[in-house]
């Protein structure tokens, strides 16, 4: 394990227009990474257990807490993607089951150790999440530094509850929303 384990981020729901503004903005103080279709697995697990894939890449995610809290250790390994059938069927054999899958657009850029992700998720919404990686203890204030950011982009951030609200409808929905 690394010193950078800790997952802080800041995400909220966006609008077309708000993602549509949101571009030029970031064309002008980041640096554009890349585009990717990904999908996401989540497995039924006590912790939040998920397999992720585009077309050039695979990982097996791992993150402590819960889904929406603001920051989390998180444990990523990365595979071929090849293998990402192997994986699904390996941890359903283990006893996992599908929880939820997502299919996602992602626009990635990068603004000094940040990255900046804009995601427009099949049934479920466009949304704007801005993480770091920090060391244990770094939390709070990058927390801090992250919800400033939000803000030079002229977006609220989302309640906890209106994530969560949205993701349970999302997980008793998937299978028909994704269609």
């Amino acid at each position: 394990m690394n010193n950078q384990d800790i997952e802080v981020e800041i995400r909220s729901f966006i609008s077309d227009e708000q993602y549509n503004a949101i571009l030029p903005k970031l064309e002008n103080i980041a640096k554009y990474v890349s585009e990717t279709e990904e999908e996401t697995v989540y497995f039924s697990s006590d912790k939040d257990l998920r397999l992720r894939r585009n077309k050039k890449e695979a990982s097996i995610i791992l993150k402590e807490g819960k889904i929406h809290d603001n920051f989390r250790k998180e444990y990523e390994v990365k595979f071929n993607v090849v293998d990402f059938e192997k994986m699904e069927d390996l941890l359903k054999s283990l006893g996992y089951e599908i929880k939820i899958k997502w299919f996602r657009r992602r626009l990635k850029y990068e603004q000094d150790d940040v990255k900046i992700f804009l995601d427009d998720t099949r049934g479920y919404g466009k949304i704007i999440e801005i993480e770091k990686m920090v060391n244990l203890g770094e939390e709070k204030f990058a927390y801090k530094n992250l919800e400033n950011r939000l803000k030079d982009f002229d977006i609220k951030i989302t309640s906890k509850d209106e994530f969560n609200s949205a993701f349970e409808y999302y997980k008793n929905n998937w299978e028909s929303l994704i269609k």
